[in-house]
């Protein structure tokens, strides 16, 4: 059996491995597959309501503080409930605080083939690009676990990779293609480091996601630059891909500050 990023322990409540190690801190949740495990409580969510929307549109998340490695709740509502456009809210929990409010938008299907189209180019594929030791560069268990194919003309602040792993999300269980693939996402504030993360931090404080067709297949493509302010400010923005081509966008506002010299 593959290790796993996450145990079931009740309808709502999950158990966190060792494979979901931070990279700032190795005892805190990696944000990355904990927002791929909120993306498939909402799925779970959606699926018990079957007349109403099915499409993901855009996520939003908001980091509300350091997430330990320790049980952890999601608990799913309804906002704004309707047959073609529904918003949904997951507020994730550790030790009854919340660490993450997240928003969901979630859209009917209808036919718009005949409108279909982006003018973003395709990523190559994955084997085109030499695998890259992103454990270099950052610790954690989440980042010793991933499959990593990165351009070579990547540099400081500017970077194309793909990014896989054999690690389930929830232990023994079948999960949603989308939650699949949005716990890949958030590592892209780690591909095109800016600054040497052993002088500054610059964590995310949130991660939006807006999708044009859903992903599919088990490779995540990121399309990333970083840009940082004079003032402690930054932000990474994404491209995201599949290997069918570019998918959707995402954003990270970052906080920038020198890292404490105890730290280093």
């Amino acid at each position: 059996m593959s290790p796993a990023y996450y145990r079931r322990v009740d309808d709502a409540v999950f158990d966190p491995t060792e494979e979901v190690g931070g990279a700032w801190h190795d005892d805190e949740q990696h944000f990355s597959p904990l927002s791929g495990l909120i993306v498939q409580a909402v799925a779970e969510s959606r699926a018990a309501r079957p007349d109403g929307p099915g499409t993901i549109a855009r996520i939003s998340h908001d980091i509300l503080g350091v997430i330990p490695r320790e049980r952890t709740t999601i608990e799913v509502r309804v906002l704004r409930p309707g047959r073609t456009i529904e918003l949904v809210e997951a507020v994730t929990s550790v030790g009854g605080r919340a660490v993450v409010d997240t928003r969901v938008w979630l859209l009917a299907d209808t036919d718009s083939a005949a409108v279909a189209g982006t003018e973003t180019a395709a990523l190559p594929p994955p084997l085109a690009w030499p695998s890259w030791p992103m454990s270099a560069v950052w610790p954690g268990g989440y980042i010793a676990g991933l499959q990593v194919h990165r351009d070579p003309e990547s540099r400081p602040g500017r970077a194309r990779v793909w990014l896989g792993t054999d690690r389930e999300l929830l232990a023994g269980e079948p999960v949603d293609p989308v939650a699949r693939y949005c716990a890949m996402i958030d590592t892209a504030n780690g591909i095109a480091v800016r600054a040497d993360p052993q002088a500054w931090i610059f964590p995310n404080v949130d991660l939006t996601v807006h999708l044009h067709r859903t992903p599919v297949g088990e490779w995540t493509g990121l399309d990333t630059t970083v840009s940082m302010g004079p003032t402690g400010q930054g932000v990474t923005a994404t491209v995201l891909h599949d290997l069918d081509g570019p998918v959707g966008t995402a954003a990270q506002s970052l906080t920038v500050r020198p890292r404490p010299a105890g730290q280093r």
